[in-house]
């Protein structure tokens, strides 16, 4: 079974518009402590045999080529060479992408590059608090395969503010013309805490299901699989890193705002960065919450996380019993099907996959 490591680098150039994850701007001279307190967090985590790495953030390319060598060199101390993971992903956004950061990352043995466009517009990338331009990803695009990158994926937004159809269409087929390996292609969400939200900024959730409506038809008309709600591939390149988080594998966290599930055990680390780094440096775990779910709450997050998959979740015995009525619901109401074994989103599902998710979440309708 894969077992994942991940590793947070929650640093940022400029803090985007809509983003709520664990990650700062302006933090950067931080980062030499914070390598060194992820190393001491690496030699006291859980000694075992990580089959997939992913190094998120956060901006993971904003480091320095000196300080990725670092970053890479404490993996391959605590787990083995980049090179020895069945694949091994970071996160880059273009700004930051330089030939001499790709060549440190492709001597390591990083083998998958996961970029940050979100919009083929310069208009729209400004809407959404981005740095780069369009220009600017195009050349670390080619940067990217002229250092021998062979598995990119590509990271882009339907519904941005002012985004019109015909707009995200032209950018979805501008994108593809490059034959990516790996799209995903997020419905714009607006959270709480984030410049977006504070604006009082609202989606246009129709006009966005059109574009994911349509993304969906042109994406598999070019080749691409569609495995998963919000991601798409070219045969036999999808993600296994993610792909082992669906099926509910195990996988550990290494950084601030980092979450592991280990021995049925979830766990989230402070996202604060300095109390991460003092924390590590006293000898103190960074955990700040846990929690295992047993019983039926167990069993519910199974299927929901499976049921993200296109080809769906083989139920067991177990999930018959606790959920056949709630599942019965939603084949009655178009939102799942029976294929065989399986059990699946329709095409309709897809769009309305949280209705379906909320009845394997606790509190449970009885």
């Amino acid at each position: 079974m894969t077992t994942g490591l991940y590793i947070h680098i929650p640093f940022c150039k400029q803090k985007c518009n809509y983003c709520d994850f664990a990650s700062f701007a302006g933090r950067e001279n931080l980062v030499s402590a914070y390598l060194e307190a992820l190393d001491k967090s690496a030699a006291v985590s859980p000694a075992r045999k990580y089959t997939t790495l992913y190094v998120g953030g956060g901006t993971p390319s904003l480091l320095s080529a000196g300080q990725l060598e670092e970053l890479c060199g404490l993996i391959a101390r605590h787990f083995g060479p980049v090179s020895h993971f069945e694949e091994s992903s970071i996160e880059a956004n273009p700004e930051s992408l330089t030939a001499e950061k790709l060549s440190v990352l492709k001597r390591a043995g990083f083998s998958r590059i996961s970029m940050g466009l979100q919009s083929f517009s310069d208009t729209e990338l400004k809407t959404l608090g981005r740095v780069h331009t369009v220009q600017t990803f195009l050349s670390a695009y080619q940067a990217a395969r002229q250092a021998g990158f062979d598995n990119i994926n590509v990271d882009l937004i339907a519904g941005v503010p002012g985004q019109s159809l015909q707009s995200f269409l032209d950018g979805l087929k501008k994108l593809t013309a490059l034959r990516p390996e790996h799209l995903s292609v997020y419905g714009l969400q607006i959270e709480e805490g984030t410049p977006f939200f504070e604006r009082g900024i609202v989606c246009d959730q129709m006009l966005m299901r059109r574009m994911l409506e349509e993304t969906h038809a042109y994406l598999q008309e070019a080749g691409y699989h569609h495995y998963e709600i919000s991601n798409f591939a070219l045969p036999g390149r999808e993600a296994k890193h993610n792909t082992s988080y669906w099926h509910n594998c195990e996988y550990l966290g290494l950084g601030s705002g980092a979450a592991s599930y280990l021995g049925g055990v979830r766990s989230q680390n402070t996202d604060d960065i300095t109390e991460f780094i003092a924390r590590i440096n006293a000898g103190q775990s960074p955990v700040v919450y846990r929690e295992k779910l047993e019983g039926k709450e167990h069993e519910g997050e199974n299927l929901m996380l499976g049921l993200r998959l296109l080809d769906g979740i083989e139920l067991t015995p177990l999930q018959e019993q606790l959920f056949g009525q709630e599942i019965e619901k939603h084949i009655q109401n178009g939102l799942l099907e029976r294929a065989e074994k399986k059990v699946k989103l329709t095409i309709e599902g897809l769009f309305l996959a949280n209705e379906v998710f909320y009845s394997f979440v606790a509190p449970f309708d009885e």
